[in-house]
């Protein structure tokens, strides 16, 4: 690479499309161009282009120290890696056949778009979560371990800005890609903005990278859609509610407005998922008075529970309350924060003949 080459990549202006450092921040103590940001800069533009291999942006993310000499060989290194584009196998959804379809319910919603010899791209947001993006492969070609995830310009709008979002695991199953919210989030951004979301990650059989590519085609009226059905959600799933506490004062049977908000969490759930079938209610006391008052008083606290969720609309049919004094503490009382633990109510939902009431025999918590 000359050094006239170098020139016109520092003289490119912003808002053409390649190459962009011109009005790059100089170092306040030098006046130099920070070498480390400047040869990321450069070798992330050059290489997240369609067909950048994952080890091209693995080297743009990581190499780049402090002298000229360094910069110029991490740009020809990046030059080299360009060559590899071609070797790439890419897996996307051509314009015509690039879909998005919505599966929407109260308890979930997920985006969906095939991907051609591949699988599948969804975006999930269950009640109660975040939104998080997966993909679904037939046959999993990437290697395990971590691949690079950019949304960078589609073929049909050029010039946008790469956005780098780091590396997300890959693993040897179905399931193969997870994002975190914050990448799935970032990637609907990009899609409604016409750009791609792209993986990129070695091949497990042969030394050839793998790019899974998410179109942007189609993905707006989907979106729109996708809000409707979030705006439904449940404030919660049945993992959040399936097991739940009440805790109550020393000798009290008494609920808290806590207490009630999230009962009625409980109650929302259950009217609205007829898979739930048994309610276990199960009042507990620590070990401070005699068994015979302690035995009253978890009847009492239980009572206090199974009377609100009857009171909220559920069916008494369905609800199973009993009672254990101290019985079946779940930490030794043997101070003042692990009694309070232990005075309790809990609310178990049971899904299916909810024969497995018991642990050990022991109620679960």
């Amino acid at each position: 690479m000359t050094s006239a080459v170098i020139k016109r990549m520092f003289e490119t202006k912003p808002g053409r499309s390649g190459l962009q450092v011109q009005n790059f921040p100089r170092s306040s103590e030098s006046g130099n161009f920070p070498v480390q940001r400047v040869g990321r800069h450069l070798c992330r533009q050059m290489l997240h282009m369609p067909g950048s291999p994952e080890s091209a942006l693995y080297l743009a993310l990581h190499v780049g120290r402090h002298s000229c000499r360094q910069i110029m060989s991490l740009l020809c290194a990046c030059m080299a890696m360009l060559s590899l584009q071609a070797h790439a196998l890419t897996y996307h959804a051509e314009l015509e056949e690039s879909q998005w379809y919505v599966s929407s319910s109260i308890f979930e919603c997920s985006i969906v778009h095939d991907i051609p010899r591949y699988g599948q791209g969804i975006f999930y947001h269950e009640a109660g979560e975040d939104l998080i993006f997966y993909a679904q492969a037939r046959n999993n070609p990437m290697k395990p371990g971590k691949a690079a995830l950019v949304v960078e310009a589609s073929e049909w709008k050029p010039g946008q800005v790469v956005q780098d979002l780091g590396f997300v695991p890959v693993v040897k199953q179905a399931r193969a890609i997870d994002t975190n919210h914050q990448q799935a989030t970032a990637m609907m951004y990009g899609l409604l903005d016409g750009m791609t979301p792209t993986f990129t990650r070695r091949a497990w059989y042969k030394n050839e990278s793998i790019r899974l590519v998410l179109s942007s085609i189609n993905f707006a009226p989907a979106y729109d859609q996708y809000l409707d059905c979030v705006a439904s959600l449940l404030p919660v799933n049945f993992r959040q509610v399936e097991r739940s506490r009440i805790h109550f004062k020393v000798d009290k049977a008494e609920l808290t407005d806590d207490d009630r908000k999230r009962l009625d969490e409980v109650i929302l759930y259950v009217n609205a998922d007829s898979t739930v079938n048994l309610i276990y209610v199960d009042g507990h006391t620590d070990n401070s008075g005699r068994r015979i008052y302690n035995r009253r008083l978890s009847k009492a606290r239980a009572e206090a529970v199974t009377e609100y969720l009857i009171r909220g609309g559920l069916d008494p049919e369905r609800i199973q309350t009993r009672y254990h004094g101290e019985r079946y503490p779940i930490v030794k009382n043997n101070s003042r924060a692990n009694k309070a633990k232990n005075r309790r109510t809990t609310v178990r939902l049971v899904r299916g003949d909810g024969s497995a009431t018991f642990e050990n025999g022991e109620p679960q918590d």
